[in-house]
């Protein structure tokens, strides 16, 4: 090879690269103007509020501290009709007795309590099968022993959008705001994911949903047979239930600050990562569109990031490539933070320029180990 080939070489992989770029910068840009822009720019149609029954389901295993405390929050909503149906799995701490207690104080209490079985292997999704057979009303709410609302019409804002072909709501759950930087990261991938999700469903391609904050009609679960797709999964009694039956007609949104729910943060990046990987795990059920658009999201963050630190490094077109990198920093930081008002998040704006590169990766490290896990785990 003479230099002449040498250099003509050298000179196509630097088109390569900044062609990657190029095409990464376009989808990426594409994704926050067209797709995460719908939920600071939502405009909630106006309707008649609706207020039909309402079952509140809630699965708890060994949850006696958080029933104390957030429980009595659910039951003091203010709504005309509803009821809460507590499924106590298998808890070995004093659960049975303060639900017995706080029945005798609040009547529209209800729960059941799962017996131990060492020989059986379950989830979560059979203590909500449960918990749905037991409902007394046709349209259910989801939340966790965990999670409190952040307010008396959280209910009846959720259940305000069951109007006309509408058996779907996903709701926004989020996370107190505590100190640290493990506070930060969860809290910025659950504003992140609920963006996404919530503009999907906006656009009309609803992929998911979150069991901390999710209604639907029970019609729906027991006429699609409920989680028989997907059972032997550990998780998925939300995301994939959505996915698998949620579509542009039947699926509303709703997530003024008054209809979120809060919940206990995890407080080890050790817990914290198990979590994330009975989430990650069912991410390859999806249906295709599904996977389609986020591995889009996710890969082309990635080629970004990498072909922007190669260009700034060892090419000439550092300086275009910067200039387009900063117009692309600018719209993300500006709409991630108009969502981040929507979504009644704060200060979160300046680690997501740290966050931003690194999440993909996290999420793919912990992803990839999930693969190797053992097909059961407790769920909680």
């Amino acid at each position: 090879m003479n230099i002449r080939d040498f250099i003509d070489g050298t000179l196509l992989y630097q088109w390569i690269i900044l062609a990657f770029f190029l095409i990464a910068f376009l989808v990426q840009l594409g994704i926050y103007l067209f797709v995460f822009l719908r939920v600071p720019l939502y405009s909630k149609k106006k309707k008649r509020a609706k207020s039909p029954g309402i079952s509140v389901i809630i699965c708890a295993k060994n949850e006696e501290k958080n029933l104390k405390l957030f429980l009595p929050q659910v039951l003091q909503q203010e709504y005309p009709d509803f009821e809460v149906v507590v499924v106590n799995d298998s808890s070995t701490d004093n659960s049975e007795e303060l639900l017995m207690q706080l029945s005798a104080q609040f009547k529209h209490l209800r729960y059941t309590s799962i017996p131990a079985d060492d020989k059986l292997k379950r989830g979560k999704k059979l203590a909500l099968t449960i918990g749905l057979k037991a409902a007394s009303y046709d349209h259910v709410l989801l939340t966790d022993a965990d999670c409190y609302p952040a307010s008396e019409q959280w209910l009846k804002l959720m259940a305000s959008n069951f109007s006309g072909d509408h058996k779907f709501v996903l709701g926004y759950g989020g996370y107190e705001r505590r100190k640290g930087l493990l506070n930060k990261l969860i809290r910025y991938e659950t504003t992140f994911t609920a963006i996404q999700y919530l503009s999907y469903a906006i656009k009309g391609r609803p992929y998911m949903g979150v069991g901390r904050n999710l209604a639907y009609e029970k019609a729906l679960f027991f006429d699609n047979k409920g989680f028989a797709g997907h059972y032997h999964l550990l998780s998925g009694d939300d995301d994939l239930f959505v996915n698998e039956n949620a579509t542009r007609l039947n699926c509303a949104v709703e997530f003024s600050s008054e209809s979120h729910t809060l919940s206990v943060p995890e407080t080890t990046f050790r817990a914290w990562i198990k979590q994330k990987k009975r989430h990650l795990s069912v991410g390859s059920h999806y249906n295709p569109g599904s996977r389609i658009r986020l591995a889009s999201e996710w890969i082309s963050r990635i080629i970004l990031y990498i072909t922007l630190i190669w260009i700034c490094v060892s090419s000439s077109w550092s300086i275009p490539v910067g200039i387009l990198f900063g117009m692309l920093l600018i719209t993300r930081l500006v709409i991630f933070r108009m969502g981040m008002r929507r979504l009644d998040e704060k200060y979160l704006l300046l680690p997501s320029l740290l966050l931003d590169p690194i999440f993909p990766v996290l999420m793919g490290a912990i992803w990839l180990s999930s693969r190797f896990e053992k097909k059961y785990q407790p769920w909680r």
